[in-house]
């Protein structure tokens, strides 16, 4: 039996459902501006494709940013073999290990195509062979034609998106939730639902939510949406890593799921905003809103684009422990999400120019 969804459990199926890799953020951007548009006074969308969502609080307030990234990891078809199978590129980073005989949909001119990725079977590799994992470049995706001219019949060309087929699915612990491109449609929401929370709040700024283009291959899309909002504080929403499973241990990843949002205080793209920082952990704190602290040696944010606009934005990334990002299916807990609103929130209610001023020098 299917389990009914709620309002935001439907938001979250839709933004999750939708497809879009980096460069092809059409489908996630439409739905993202079908929720967010009743609580915007305007929505604009820059040159590159990043969706602004502009909420007046104080017209002549600092400007706060809360971005999401819109794009998922996916895969680009690239050729067309004379049998008929696809070479595709890597949009975004994947481990080969999660990829093979996997269902994948190819998204044509002509509609939704069907395809699963293959390789060489393991019956007729060596035993050496056997033991190593499959490389990318010997994979291909199959979509069940016989010949090249077959493959563009149902509309397959060289540069078509394709994504991984999961279904948006509600654990038996109703708190878990799985699906693909949490990697960030969870981003995506925060922001909506922090403007939803700003309906008929008087707070003194001016507040985007903000849905990226391209963060996944190099922050791209926060690049030139910082540059056309100019904010005063910025703040990244993503995914983060969970370190609640098996063979994990608390040095490489600390965080649980459903204990907070996790506060990051350093990655590769960015050494968070200690005076920002201090003032997130001080009203959670005050508030009882549970976080988590999260360092990661690798991997950055949005953040790290925004804070490096102009002469400098006060930045800091929230972020939701996740399982299995990068992969076809992802699991968090929804717990966690809405403590990232809500801090969010309370955060933006609590900013003004008096309060922007001070962060920016501490």
């Amino acid at each position: 039996m299917t389990k009914q969804l709620d309002e935001t459990l439907t938001m979250l199926k839709d933004l999750t459902d939708a497809k879009g890799i980096p460069g092809n953020e059409r489908e996630p951007r439409d739905v993202m501006k079908r929720y967010i548009e009743p609580f915007a006074d305007e929505v604009t969308t820059d040159g590159l494709g990043s969706l602004i969502a502009k909420k007046v609080g104080d017209a002549n307030g600092p400007k706060i940013m809360v971005a999401g990234h819109l794009d998922e990891v996916g895969f680009m078809i690239t050729q067309i073999d004379d049998k008929g199978f696809l070479r595709f590129q890597t949009v975004g980073g994947w481990w080969s290990q999660v990829m093979l005989a996997q269902r994948v949909t190819i998204v044509t001119r002509k509609g939704d195509v069907t395809g699963i990725i293959g390789s060489k079977p393991p019956h007729i590799l060596s035993p050496e062979a056997r033991k190593k994992p499959v490389e990318i470049k010997d994979m291909f995706i199959d979509i069940g034609a016989s010949s090249r001219e077959e493959a563009m019949e149902f509309g397959v060309r060289p540069g078509d998106q394709v994504v991984p087929f999961f279904e948006f699915t509600v654990m038996n612990n109703e708190k878990m939730l799985l699906a693909k491109a949490w990697d960030n449609r969870i981003g995506c929401a925060i922001a909506i639902d922090v403007l939803k929370n700003l309906k008929g709040e008087s707070h003194p700024n001016i507040v985007y939510g903000v849905g990226t283009v391209q963060e996944e291959v190099g922050l791209r899309g926060a690049k030139t949406a910082a540059q056309t909002i100019q904010p005063d504080i910025g703040f990244g929403v993503d995914v983060g890593i969970a370190g609640d499973t098996p063979g994990v241990s608390e040095k490489e990843a600390l965080s649980k799921m459903g204990k907070g949002p996790q506060i990051i205080l350093y990655d590769a793209s960015m050494v968070s905003h200690k005076g920002l920082r201090d003032f997130v952990t001080d009203t959670a704190d005050e508030l009882g809103i549970p976080y988590q602290f999260e360092s990661i040696a690798g991997g950055g944010t949005d953040a790290g684009a925004v804070h490096m606009t102009a002469n400098g934005v006060p930045s800091l990334a929230i972020t939701v422990a996740t399982r299995y990002i990068h992969s076809h299916a992802a699991m968090l807990h929804r717990d966690d999400y809405e403590h990232a609103v809500k801090l969010i929130t309370e955060v933006i209610k609590r900013l003004d120019a008096d309060k922007v001023k001070e962060l920016t020098f501490d």
